[in-house]
This record gives structure tokens, sequence and C-alpha cells, in this order.
């Protein structure tokens, strides 16, 4: 029963993050029409938790289905996201997000002991 809560728990983590990162965006793009100027765009370097190779794929697939983050590479070894972000003014808020909304739910289908 576990692992079915935590899959439902990450569905539903992942709408949500899906909806306020999808009118954050509309956001950047409206600011950024209006003459507010371009937010600070950047490449980010983020450990994950230890999960299997297929966590750490899906991991990715939810990052890159967020709008404004695009997973460019996934380092197993290191466990580690290339994450390209179409607005870095909040970068320690973005990190947070993934760790609260995503690896929770990922580690308790995919985890591996470390």
């Amino acid at each position: 029963m576990r692992k079915p809560f935590a899959a439902l728990v990450l569905l539903v983590r992942f709408l949500i993050a899906l909806l306020v990162a999808g009118l954050q965006t509309v956001w950047v793009i409206v600011k950024t029409g209006v003459g507010a100027g371009r937010p600070p765009i950047a490449f980010l370097r983020v450990r994950y938790a230890p999960m299997s190779p297929a966590g750490a794929a899906i991991l990715g697939s939810l990052v890159s289905l967020t709008p404004g983050t695009t997973t460019i590479d996934i380092d197993l070894e290191r466990r580690e996201l290339l994450l390209h972000v179409l607005d870095a003014s909040d970068v320690e808020g973005l990190v947070a997000g993934i760790r609260r909304d995503f690896e929770p739910g990922l580690v308790t289908l995919f985890g591996e002991r470390t």
C-alpha cells in the first residue's frame, strides 16, 4: 500500500507543480513583453537522492515537463541533473521544490540503498 500511495502523492504534487510553474512562466513572459527586462537564465547542476536509473529518468522527465525547466543531462554516477532554467532568480526555491515535490515519492518507488 505504501508504493501506490507514494505514486498518487507524486502525481498530485506534479500536477500542482505543473500549474504553479505554468503560471510563473506566463508571468515571466508577460513581464518581459512589457519591458521589465529578462530574468536571469542559468544552467544548474542539482544533486538528487539515491534512486535507480529509472527513478532518475522519471525525475528528469518530471522536471522537463514542468514549464520553465529542462533537463539537459542526467549524471548517474554523481547523481546530478543538469538543468536549463528560464528564471533563475530563485534557484534555492527551485531546488527545494524539486526535493520537496518529486524526490520523496520517487525514492519510495525507485530508491536505492546507499
